[in-house]
Order: structure tokens, then sequence, then C-alpha cells
């Protein structure tokens, strides 16, 4: 299955989504120094790499959300993983946006504790990484964005053809 947003033939979506799990990971870095240490630096860190992923999963969630809409047919399985994995990056993105919401005011002075940032900031990650987990399985389970070569092509219509008539000796037995 073609992704629905190219360049050139290769789909966007994966192109962008290294920059906020990049950021959103440097955030919780950031965060967890700025709590061992306080140093302002670390801080302002945290709230530059929030500010950047969630532009980025902004930016990365537009063609994302082509491929699932109009790229992945309906009632299909990577339809619904395909779902699934949206809806952890939207999560991730939401506590992020919030944690940024409570931190971006304290670029000039400092927070008055970092424990809520480290929470929202490891919740966030660990719907990314969840989220990523399922991008995964969208790719290699069901080969989205992904093109196929002819003999790659041929080998998936037998290989598909050879789940149907398994499901229909089944229904029978």
């Amino acid at each position: 299955m073609y992704s629905k947003v190219t360049i050139a033939g290769h789909p966007i979506h994966p192109m962008l989504i290294g920059y906020p799990v990049a950021c959103y990971t440097g955030t919780l870095v950031g965060f967890a120094v700025y709590a061992a240490n306080g140093n302002q630096f670390w801080l302002n860190l945290a709230i530059a790499l929030n500010v950047v992923g969630v532009g980025g999963a902004l930016l990365a969630a537009l063609p994302g959300f082509a491929d699932w809409a109009f790229g992945i047919p309906r009632g299909s399985a990577a339809k619904t993983v395909g779902l699934a994995h949206a809806g952890l990056n939207v999560a991730a993105l939401a506590l992020f946006a919030i944690n940024l919401g409570t931190y971006a005011s304290h670029w000039n002075g400092p927070a008055t504790g970092a424990t809520r940032g480290l929470a929202l900031a490891a919740a966030g990650l660990a719907c990314t990484l969840g989220a990523g987990f399922l991008g995964w399985m969208l790719v290699q389970n069901y080969h989205i964005g992904i093109r196929l070569t002819p003999t790659q092509e041929r080998d998936e219509l037998t290989v598909q053809h050879t789940k149907v008539i398994g499901l229909h000796r089944n229904r029978a037995a």
C-alpha cells in the first residue's frame, strides 16, 4: 500500500517523525538534569525541545492522517492499527503541549519544580514509544508506505490467496 503524501515517491510521514521523537526524548532528559542540578540551562533546553517536538509532531501528523484516511482500505486490520497509532501520538502531543503550557513562562526564571515536567514528559514519551511500535507494525506487517517489487507483489498475492483458502477450509470444517 502506498502513502498518499510523498516526495519523489518517498512517504513524507516517516521522514518527519524522527524530529518529534528526538525532541520528546530530549525534553525528558532536560527535565531530568534540571531536576538533578537546578541549572536554568537544562530547563531552557527542555522547553526549547518541547516547542520543537510539539511543532514537529503537528507537522508529521498531517501526512500521517492523510495516509491513514486515504491510503489504508476501510475495514482492514491496518486501519485499526493506524487509528491506535494516531491515538497514542495524539495523547503524547497533548501531554507535551500541557507540559509546554506549564513551563514556557519559566524561560527567564526557575520553575517551581521539575516533577510535573518529568511526569508529563515520561508519560508522553511512553505514548510515543507505543505509537512507534504500532507505526513499525504498519510498515512491517501491513507494508504501509512500502513500494513492493513485482516479485514481492506476486508473493504477497500468493500469501493472501493462501490465507483466504485456509479461512474457507476452516469455516467449512
